[in-house]
C-alpha cells in the first residue's frame, strides 16, 4: 500500500487506460483518491502531525548558519517574514484549488491539476496552448546585519526549510473534515515558524562564527549529543517515505506505465530504492551541504512556495473582478520569488565553484 491511504491497485487501475488524454486521466486519478467528509480519513491531529513532519526536514539543521549569513537581527525578522509569506501562499493555493473544484464540479484537485486547469481555462491563448545545546553567550560581538551576498544564501536556505507546500492539498484531501484544515494549517505552520526562529537564532548565538553547515556538526562528541543525532537519524529513516511522497507520485506512475502489470510492483519498489540510494549517495559526496540547500531552495522551493501560488491566483481570479490590491500583492510576491530564485541561484553556484578554503559562504563580513 502506498502513502497517505492511496491503494496500490488504484494506481495500477489509473494507468490501464493509456489512450486517455492527460485531462481525462487526471480526472480518473483524482476521483479515486478523494475521501468525502465524514468517511475514513485523517483526523485533525493526524493531519497536524503530517503537516509538521512534511514541513520540518533537513533545512532545519542549516538554519543557524543561515542566521549567520543574514545577521542576528535581520535573520529572525526575515525568517518570520518568509514564513508568513509562505503560509499566505499556501492559503492562496488552497483557495485556488477550492475555486477550481467548484468550477469543474470536482471534489478535489491537486497541485499539478490546479496548475493545468487554471492555464487551460484562462483567457490567454498562449497559456492555454502550453498548459500541459549548552549555555548561550551574550551576542554582543555578533552582527545584526550580514553581507548582502550571504543574505542571498540565507534566502535559499530559509525558503527551502518550508518544504511542506507540496503536501498541503493532499493532506486536506485526506482529512475526515476538510473544512478544519485552515485551523490545522495556521496552527502547524505557527509552530514550525517559531521553532525555526528559535533554533536558528539560538544555534547561531551559541556557536557564533564557528557555526557549521549542519548544526549537528557543532555538537560535542559525548553520548548525550550523539543520542540526539541517532534519534534524528531514526526519525528520518521512518518518515523518509512521507517526505518523498510528491516526487514518488510524479516518477513512479510513469515508470509503471512502461511495463506490464506483472512487473509493476517490482518497478515500483526498484524506483523507490533507487531514489533513496541516489539521495543518500548525493548527501555523502557533496561536501557543501549549506550551499546545496541554498541552491535547491532558490531553484525549486521559491517557485513552488511563492511564484506559482501567486500566479495561479492571478490566472484564476483575474477574469472574475480581482481587486487591484490583490493583483498588486500577487505580482510583488511573484517578483520577490523570481528575484530570489535568480540571485540566490547565482550566488550559490558561484560559491560552489570557489575553493572551500576561500569560499565566502561562511563569511562574517558584516555591517554593525
Amino acid at each position: 500500500m502506498s502513502l497517505l491511504g492511496r491503494d496500490y491497485n488504484s494506481e495500477l487501475n489509473s494507468l490501464d487506460n493509456r489512450s486517455q488524454s492527460p485531462l481525462e486521466s487526471s480526472n480518473s486519478i483524482t476521483s479515486e483518491n478523494v475521501h468525502p467528509a465524514g468517511e475514513a480519513g485523517l483526523s485533525t491531529m493526524q493531519t497536524l502531525i503530517h503537516l509538521l513532519k512534511c514541513s520540518i526536514g533537513t533545512g532545519l539543521l542549516g538554519l543557524p548558519l543561515a542566521m549567520k549569513n543574514a545577521g542576528l537581527l535581520v535573520g529572525p525578522v526575515s525568517l518570520l517574514a518568509i514564513g508568513v509569506l509562505t503560509v499566505h501562499c499556501m492559503v492562496i493555493l488552497l483557495n485556488c484549488a477550492q475555486h477550481l473544484s467548484q468550477r469543474l464540479q470536482k471534489t478535489f484537485v491537486n497541485y499539478e491539476e490546479a496548475t493545468m486547469y487554471s492555464l487551460e481555462t484562462c483567457p490567454n491563448t498562449w497559456l492555454r496552448t502550453h498548459a500541459v545545546w549548552g549555555g548561550i553567550p551574550y551576542p554582543s560581538n555578533l552582527p545584526l546585519m550580514a553581507n548582502w551576498k550571504t543574505f542571498l544564501l540565507f534566502f535559499g536556505t530559509a525558503i527551502f526549510t518550508f518544504e511542506g507546500v507540496g503536501m498541503v492539498l493532499p493532506l486536506k484531501n485526506q482529512m475526515k473534515h476538510p473544512q478544519q484544515f485552515s485551523f490545522v494549517l495556521y496552527l502547524g505552520m505557527s509552530i514550525v515558524i517559531i521553532l525555526y526562529i528559535f533554533l536558528g537564532t539560538l544555534g547561531y548565538m551559541k556557536f557564533g562564527s564557528d557555526t557549521q553547515a549542519s548544526i549537528t556538526l557543532n555538537l560535542p562528541n559525548c553520548w548525550l549529543y550523539q543520542s540526539v543525532k541517532l534519534m534524528y537519524s531514526i526519525g528520518i529513516f521512518f518518515t523518509y517515505a512521507l517526505q518523498f511522497h510528491v516526487p514518488a507520485e510524479i516518477i513512479i506512475p510513469f515508470a509503471i506505465s512502461q511495463v506490464s502489470e506483472s512487473w509493476a510492483l517490482f518497478v515500483d519498489l526498484s524506483v523507490r530504492s533507487a531514489l533513496v540510494c541516489l539521495t543518500c549517495v548525493s548527501a555523502i559526496l557533496i561536501p557543501r551541504l549549506d550551499l546545496v540547500i541554498s541552491l535547491l531552495g532558490s531553484v525549486s522551493s521559491s517557485a513552488l512556495a511563492l511564484i506559482i501560488p501567486a500566479l495561479l491566483e492571478i490566472v484564476i481570479f483575474y477574469s472574475e473582478d480581482m481587486s487591484c490590491v490583490t493583483l498588486a500583492k500577487d505580482i510583488m510576491i511573484s517578483i520577490l520569488g523570481l528575484l530570489g530564485c535568480i540571485f540566490g541561484t547565482y550566488q550559490a553556484l558561484y560559491e560552489l565553484t570557489q575553493p572551500i578554503n576561500h569560499s565566502m559562504a561562511n563569511s562574517t563580513g558584516v555591517y554593525a
